[in-house]
C-alpha cells in the first residue's frame, strides 16, 4: 500500500499552486535557458548547458514528488476539535517543566512539519506526546535525546 501523507487544506492549495507555478512559469524559464545554452555551440563543453540540465532534472524531480503527495494526500480533519484535545492542525503551548520556558508549536502532518518554524508532526515524539491532550495536562515526551516533560497551557485552532 502507498504512503499516505497527512495534510491540512491550507497546505494542499500551496502544493498545488507550486506545481502549477513549476509546470508553466519554471518550465518555460528552463527550457529557455536550455535553448539560450545551446546556441553557444559545442555542447560537450558547455557548462551553462550541463547547469540548466541540471536545473531542469531537479525540477522534474520536484514535480513528481509534489504529485506523488497530492495523489496519496489525506486531508486532515481534527477529530479532536469539539473535544478541546490536541489534534492535528492545532497550535499548543506547552511549558518546559525542567527549564519553565514557554512555546507554541504547531501540530502537522509529517509533509508539513517543519521544526524551525515550530510545525511538529503527529508522527514526532513530540506529537505523539501530546496528541489526544488537554490544557492543564503534563505529557512525558520520549524522544532519542533524551526525556523530558512539559505541560499543556494552551490549545487555539485556526480557521
Amino acid at each position: 500500500m502507498a504512503k499516505e501523507y497527512k495534510i491540512t487544506s491550507l497546505r494542499l492549495a500551496e502544493l498545488e499552486k507550486e506545481l502549477n507555478y513549476l509546470k508553466t512559469t519554471r518550465e518555460r524559464e528552463i527550457a529557455a535557458m536550455i535553448a539560450e545554452a545551446r546556441s553557444y555551440g559545442d555542447l560537450s563543453e558547455n557548462s551553462e548547458y550541463d547547469a540548466a540540465k541540471n536545473e531542469q532534472a531537479k525540477l522534474y524531480g520536484r514535480i513528481a514528488e509534489i504529485e506523488d503527495v497530492l495523489s496519496h494526500a489525506v486531508i486532515i480533519e481534527d477529530e479532536n476539535e469539539l473535544t478541546g484535545r490536541v489534534g492535528l492542525g492545532c497550535k499548543v503551548t506547552v511549558q518546559y517543566l525542567e527549564s519553565g520556558e514557554k512555546v507554541e508549536y504547531r501540530i502537522t502532518g509529517s509533509q508539513e512539519a517543519n521544526p524551525m518554524e515550530n510545525k511538529l508532526s503527529d508522527d514526532s515524539p513530540f506529537g505523539r506526546a501530546v496528541i489526544g491532550k488537554s490544557e492543564g495536562d503534563t505529557a512525558m515526551v520520549i524522544a532519542p535525546m533524551g526525556s523530558y516533560e512539559l505541560k499543556i497551557l494552551k490549545i487555539t485552532r485556526e480557521g
